[in-house]
């Protein structure tokens, strides 16, 4: 009994203990997996806080973001995949058949914009009317101090509901999968200059001032190296004749002028530039950025135009658009022709067409402080900008200087009439509607009694001498005269008061000064009056002009004493043998296009210049 009492309670024992066993055994293995299961709770926890991390920067990117106007079509036929990391794969191609070429910004975006832009345009008004509004405060007594206050509470106010809409912009922006993947682009664009990011960056149009630099004014090696090249002060200009030494000024004559010299000052930087270059005023840029976003788009989809954002030596950043057409089968495909446009002219819709319908490679830019060109048109800004477009052209686009051609057109002559001075290798230049000097036209727009003023203004800040940089270049020159020209003419509807003649004259007087003495430019100035081609063609003939004739002197003297102007031909001649030669080379020099001054100029009508 008691064998059996205790194998029984033995057996009753065994239970509890085996029970116990499998439950130690079972919390010991069940430990790992609490652990992993903390850790992979804890590491989604880090996933997810940099997941948010990474949302609220792309939202800050999106509220500090650029404005995007429109999407390009895809030019090629084969479309590479993203290289950019972080973009969606359901947005990776940009011109998707469901996505309209202009941007579509969501409501939200869209009306922040709205309500951003208006109050751009606020801010421009009241800053050119500025002095007008303090001047009319002050009469009124609203300067003191107990009503300035209150009104900084209300701009203050203002600045906190233009922020806020700036935010709400933003976030419109986040949601939108095209500015997303628009912002990721150019991120990484900013962050490694690579080919494939800078193609993927160009089927966008933004704001250009987001836009990284492209070529840098120091980054030809010939640069670092030389010390004769431009400066941070900019590139050497052509400056007025000093006083002779009878006439130097002392000190006490140099304090009578500073009046004069202030009020020059600010004419210049107020109401001058202003008016010498319309394009750079910002209402007129905001009126047109529907036509340069229309034009943008045209050469970019239609002529597979590249742009590029180009440095100055001054800060200044420019804005270029180049059209490679080396690939054709045209010849003419091979030169470059550099375009300047006019005061109120931009690249998107300006000269560039004509060269462009002639099959040449086109490169423009646009003027300091035009659409995406920062700084303001002073003359020396303007010789940096085109400065650093030569370089850019030569070391960036693989052109050799005797392959480029200058294109002006009006005021633009200025700056390609510097490139010839300052580059001399370049092939030829063409100045269309443009002028011999500032200072005539400046006259004929301001009171007579403004003249000291006008003269001292233009003289020592707006020095626009193309005539004198012109006769520094000695390649071969044409010169195009709208015969109805109504803006480079002192005298309306009077063509000999167009400044054009007095460019071809002081050109012709400096090239061939013996030829262009008494009988030759009276006979020159005859055939100038002439407002047809009758006429011109009937005074060519009353001289009984012999262009081989002509030819064969100028190609004599050329080989006996070699190319460099000015020649002294004409020198040993006969009058009527000057008179022969002058019209010959006036006619060489200037070709007639009856059109205005704004009249766009046809493909045939550009040719390249003459020369022996």
């Amino acid at each position: 009994l008691i064998s059996d009492h205790c194998c029984t309670r033995s057996s009753k024992c065994r239970k509890p203990c085996s029970r116990s066993a499998e439950t130690v055994s079972t919390r010991r293995e069940a430990e790992p997996v609490r652990a992993d299961v903390k850790g992979t709770q804890h590491l989604s926890g880090l996933g997810g806080a940099a997941a948010r991390a990474g949302a609220m920067a792309k939202l800050l990117s999106c509220v500090l973001g650029p404005r995007l106007y429109k999407i390009y079509r895809e030019r090629d036929s084969e479309r590479a995949p993203s290289s950019v990391p972080g973009t969606p794969t359901s947005v990776t191609n940009p011109h998707s058949s469901s996505w309209d070429t202009y941007y579509q910004p969501r409501a939200l975006e869209k009306h922040a914009d709205s309500i951003l832009a208006l109050a751009s345009v606020f801010w421009s008004i009241s800053y050119y009317s500025s002095p007008f509004a303090f001047f009319y405060l002050y009469r009124k007594g609203y300067l003191s101090l107990s009503k300035v206050v209150p009104f900084s509470h209300y701009a203050g106010t203002l600045l906190l509901l233009l922020a806020g809409v700036a935010c709400l912009r933003g976030i419109g922006r986040w949601t939108n999968p095209q500015y997303r993947q628009f912002i990721t682009i150019l991120e990484a664009t900013h962050r490694n200059h690579s080919a494939e990011n800078k193609r993927q960056l160009a089927n966008y149009n933004f704001d250009f001032r987001s836009w990284p630099v492209d070529f840098h004014w120091e980054e030809p090696s010939s640069r670092k190296e030389s010390r004769g090249g431009p400066s941070r002060q900019g590139v050497a200009l052509l400056r007025p004749e000093p006083l002779h030494r009878g006439t130097a000024d002392t000190f006490l004559n140099q304090v009578k002028k500073l009046p004069c010299q202030i009020t020059s000052y600010l004419v210049a930087h107020t109401l001058g530039r202003r008016m010498l270059y319309p394009g750079s005023v910002y209402l007129l840029q905001k009126a047109l950025m529907p036509v340069l976003l229309q034009g943008q788009a045209r050469l970019v989809e239609e002529c597979h135009g590249r742009r590029a954002k180009l440095l100055a030596c001054d800060g200044n950043e420019i804005d270029t658009m180049f059209v490679d057409r080396r690939g054709t089968a045209e010849p003419q495909g091979q030169k470059l022709v550099i375009c300047c446009e006019g005061n109120a002219g931009f690249y998107e819709v300006g000269c560039v067409s004509t060269p462009l319908e002639a099959g040449y490679s086109v490169l423009g830019w646009n003027h300091p402080g035009f659409a995406g060109s920062t700084g303001v048109p002073f003359p020396q800004n303007e010789a940096n900008a085109m400065d650093v477009v030569v370089q850019f052209a030569i070391h960036r686009l693989g052109f050799q200087p005797q392959d480029i051609i200058l294109y002006a057109w009006s005021i633009g002559g200025f700056t390609a009439t510097w490139a010839a001075m300052s580059y001399p290798d370049i092939s030829a230049v063409i100045l269309d509607a443009s002028f011999d000097d500032l200072v005539p036209l400046a006259l004929k727009v301001m009171p007579d009694s403004w003249r000291g003023l006008v003269t001292r203004t233009v003289r020592q800040h707006l020095n626009l001498n193309n005539a004198e940089q012109l006769c520094r270049y000695q390649g071969p020159v044409l010169l195009i005269r709208r015969t109805r020209d109504e803006i480079i003419t002192t005298v309306p509807e009077e063509i000999m008061s167009n400044r054009g003649n007095d460019l071809l004259l002081k050109l012709l007087q400096h090239r061939y000064p013996r030829v262009m003495a008494e009988e030759g430019l009276r006979v020159v100035k005859q055939w100038l009056e002439a407002s047809s081609q009758l006429e011109e063609a009937s005074i060519y003939s009353r001289w009984e002009v012999e262009e081989d004739w002509c030819l064969s002197v100028l190609r004599s003297y050329q080989a006996e004493h070699g190319p460099e102007f000015p020649w002294s031909v004409g020198e040993d001649m006969s009058a009527d043998g000057r008179r022969q030669l002058a019209l010959f080379l006036a006619q060489k020099h200037l070709n007639n296009f009856e059109a205005t001054h704004c009249t766009p100029l046809p493909a045939q009508n550009f040719q390249m210049p003459w020369h022996l």
